[in-house]
């Protein structure tokens, strides 16, 4: 079933598609006046952009005359045209000769060739239009997937007017030097992780990268990437916008963590209403600091990374976000009927989307993984990249893989089944900050090895050894 005609109609009146004919004629007619306008409507123009059949017939001319690096003129493409056989079609040279006639000058062929591309996004845009209407007229079955087809279509309408032109190499030395001027002292070229040792590593997190902070559970993998990662850009002297999905915590959990951390308070205590005095002053403080944090949080349990890409796309664009996390990825789906053995290759999707949202966003994409169990069969509990759980994949995909280890960890369990054994009291919790590492084991653009930093089991936080705080 035909919903629409190639014209819309409006009130059973046939409308004609947006178009610019005599811009069109002039931006042909520059480009045959002169060979150099020739060359800076090609690098807007492409031959779709025309409304008009013998127009696009021409432009293609051109473009296979300037293909074979001879000049661009009235004689060139006429010939070109003659021998395609579609000479006449076009009208003939009289027609290409009226072209010329319709500018005096090809010093204004940038404006015309972008006037003709503005029409051509709106003839898309309708296009576009109509056959999402289509698609949903047609009652699809998986109604995330279309609109996901959908928001991606109109993006990529978007993405094709996005273009750059020549610079003279003086602007990018001069914004280089005043970024590196910048950071001077910083070695932090991406989005700070809060973690000096790590930056020194690291040089913060990459646009475009997938980064994968891998743990067994209760290794502190949550605290790390929002109470280091998220306030660290969040509450930089120049913010950095940050979304979190959070797959495992609620959004009033994440809020506390947050909170609890950059105060340095107790959660427990604060919770069931113990905290000193004191802890309620640095509380107070940070409930007005906080706030302030570009910081989002989206807590859809079992979100499917085609939903996570979509709604990524719009906080991209509505706030400018700069960093993305996702606590934790083997909680997503891929929003399909994926059969329990299949989860190796429903992972490996997950990881692949991940990595495409991080350089389609051009941010860091910070994902947390859970470790296999056979970390626990091994007297060694240090962690390895066969560790990560369910799927190879993630290693092969991610840009940085680092895994979390506090040695303590393991030895107050011995400790706990040791006194179990022996029909003892459990030992009392240590709330002394810890030693704890950071494992870099992949690193596609810089080193490996071990971040040493500290680990406060109270706050849930970690922090540089040299910033230790009792």
């Amino acid at each position: 079933m035909q919903l629409f005609s190639t014209s819309a109609e409006a009130g059973g009146v046939a409308r004609i598609p947006p178009q610019d004919l005599g811009a069109e004629q002039a931006a042909l007619g520059a480009m045959l006046l002169e060979p150099g306008a020739a060359t800076r409507a090609l690098a807007i123009l492409e031959d779709g952009d025309f409304y008009r059949e013998a127009h696009r017939t021409i432009f293609r001319a051109v473009q296979n005359v300037d293909r074979r690096k001879e000049p661009v003129d009235l004689i060139t493409v006429s010939a070109e045209l003659r021998r395609e056989g579609t000479l006449d079609e076009v009208g003939g040279t009289e027609y290409l000769t009226a072209l010329l006639g319709e500018v005096p000058t090809a010093a204004h062929v940038a404006r015309y060739a972008q006037i003709v591309a503005e029409k051509s996004v709106l003839r898309k845009l309708i296009a576009t239009g109509m056959e999402i209407a289509a698609q949903a007229y047609d009652d699809p079955a998986d109604v995330r997937a279309t609109l996901d087809w959908a928001e991606e279509s109109v993006f990529r309408i978007a993405e094709r007017r996005v273009s750059r032109d020549w610079v003279h190499i003086g602007q990018p030395l001069s914004d280089t030097f005043d970024r590196l001027d910048r950071m001077a002292g910083t070695h932090v070229t991406g989005v700070p992780t809060g973690l000096v040792s790590l930056d020194e590593k690291t040089g913060g997190l990459q646009k475009g990268q997938f980064i994968v902070v891998a743990g067994r559970p209760s290794m502190g993998k949550s605290s790390l990437v929002l109470s280091s990662f998220a306030l660290a850009a969040g509450l930089a002297e120049e913010p950095v916008g940050v979304g979190i999905f959070s797959l495992e915590m609620s959004r009033m959990q994440v809020a506390e963590q947050l909170l609890c951390s950059h105060a340095r308070v107790n959660a427990f205590r604060l919770r069931y209403g113990n905290a000193a005095e004191e802890d309620w002053g640095k509380v107070a403080y940070t409930l007005s600091v906080l706030p302030n944090a570009p910081i989002f949080v989206d807590d859809t349990p079992g979100i499917s990374v085609m939903e996570m890409r979509s709604k990524a796309r719009r906080l991209k664009a509505e706030h400018g976000i700069g960093l993305l996390i996702i606590d934790y990825m083997q909680l997503a789906t891929t929003g399909e009927r994926t059969a329990v053995e299949n989860r190796h290759q429903e992972l490996a999707t997950i990881a692949r989307a991940l990595k495409g949202m991080a350089r389609e966003l051009e941010l860091p994409v910070v994902a947390c993984s859970q470790l296999s169990r056979h970390v626990e069969r091994r007297e060694d509990k240090r962690p390895m990249l066969s560790d990560l759980a369910e799927s190879g994949a993630i290693e092969a995909e991610a840009d940085l893989v680092c895994f979390l280890y506090r040695p303590k960890y393991y030895e107050r369990r011995k400790e706990l089944e040791e006194a179990k054994r022996r029909g003892l009291p459990p030992p009392g919790a240590d709330e002394s900050p810890e030693q704890a590492q950071v494992i870099i084991q992949k690193h596609r653009t810089g080193p490996v090895g071990d971040v040493d930093v500290m680990f406060h089991p109270q706050w849930r936080l970690f922090f540089d050894e040299a910033a230790r705080t009792e």
